[in-house]
């Protein structure tokens, strides 16, 4: 009897235990969350862009400020399964509902100081 014992404490310490030991038998799903933003995008962009032409282009934006709505936040993270981190964030400053200039992780073009409307 106490063999037995001994028997099923080892392999329920063994079973739990091996709990983290078989993890990479687990499949993980990819978390996308966000604004997703390719550069293609980003080129699009132009000063003096109205903020309706933005919003065509990238989308809605993940936040507003609501302290100064003519800044808009386009935030992306991207975790995947196997444990890689991706976060890119984008700010676009409009003055006077135009648009102004960008920031964050994303090149700007060449062609953004030359506005749209410029033949």
């Amino acid at each position: 009897m106490r063999f037995t014992a001994k028997i099923f404490v080892l392999l329920a310490s063994i079973g739990l235990s091996g709990c983290s030991a078989f993890d990479w038998m687990v499949y993980k799903i990819d978390i996308p969350q966000g604004n997703y933003i390719d550069d293609a995008k980003v080129e699009q962009l132009r000063i003096n862009m109205t903020k309706e032409q933005v919003r065509f282009v990238l989308g809605t934006p993940m936040l507003i400020d609501a302290f100064d709505k003519e800044r808009w936040y386009y935030l992306y993270s991207y975790q995947s399964g196997n444990g890689d981190f991706e976060k890119r964030d984008l700010v676009i400053q409009f003055v006077n509902n135009h648009l102004a200039f960008i920031e964050g992780d994303y090149q700007v073009s060449e062609d953004f100081m030359q506005p749209l409307d410029a033949g």
